[in-house]
């Protein structure tokens, strides 16, 4: 299938490991300029050298966190720099957090939403002019479950990305702009082998994940190569779980 991607570019943040990484290959691979964005420079040019390997146009890095007050802004800047324009914007930079106490202090709240959400708002909305004058755009959040086992910090983080979307999809969807998140079920990366030990990781897998498995990074990654396509145009404001299974809920 042709996804009639070549030429359009894209920002993908998050993109020194896992999620990120196997999308900006993925993207790259379909002809897509990209710009890359993380923390680790040398993890990004390494996905660089391996763009570039397959065939695929030499992405712009950004090295950023996005944390600190005005980052996002700057991230959007440096991005239409490198690329003329953004097409295609995979938020894709985010972590969870360890479950909390009721008494936890203000600033364990404040940072999670800053990473999972309020940062994810602001780049979004400091590159959505730019996709509404050229009258086409594909926003695709990388979320995660709204439906808390405890009190986690991120939960509320992602539940609120989903809320967001899904009001942005309805503005700006009589532009051409398509905006979708994806929900990571147990997807191996960095930060899943840091969480969970590798005896878990099989017991949960035979217990509750009815693919029997984790997932791989490359097997979330084609969904949104897909969502970014132009031939996913009567996809939007959707919520769409990969998970092998994993959660219970019909919809």
């Amino acid at each position: 299938m042709d996804l009639q991607l070549k030429g359009k570019t894209a920002l993908v943040t998050g993109a020194s490991m896992g999620i990120g990484r196997a999308i900006a290959k993925g993207i790259a691979a379909e002809g897509v300029r990209v710009c890359i964005a993380a923390r680790r420079r040398n993890l990004l040019e390494e996905l660089a050298r391996e763009i570039t390997s397959a065939g695929g146009t030499m992405p712009a890095i950004v090295e950023i966190d996005v944390m600190p007050e005005g980052a996002a802004q700057r991230l959007a800047r440096a991005a239409l720099d490198h690329l003329g324009e953004v097409d295609i914007l995979v938020n894709c930079a985010g972590g969870s957090r360890p479950a909390i106490p009721i008494d936890a202090p203000e600033e364990e709240w404040s940072d999670v939403m800053t990473l999972n959400f309020i940062r994810v708002r602001q780049l979004t909305h400091a590159l959505l002019p730019g996709m509404i004058e050229k009258g086409w755009g594909r926003i695709i959040n990388i979320s995660g479950k709204s439906e808390p086992d405890n009190l986690v910090a991120a939960t509320p983080a992602k539940a609120a990305i989903h809320a967001w979307s899904k009001g942005l999809s309805r503005t700006v969807g009589k532009h051409g702009i398509t905006v979708n998140c994806i929900a990571p079920g147990r997807i191996m990366s960095e930060q899943i082998r840091r969480k969970y030990p590798e005896q878990y990781r099989t017991e949960q897998s035979a217990k509750e994940i009815p693919v029997g498995r984790y997932g791989e990074p490359e097997e979330l990654a084609c969904l949104a190569v897909f969502l970014a396509s132009p031939i996913a145009c009567y996809i939007s404001g959707a919520v769409l779980p990969v998970d092998g299974g994993l959660r219970r809920y019909a919809f």
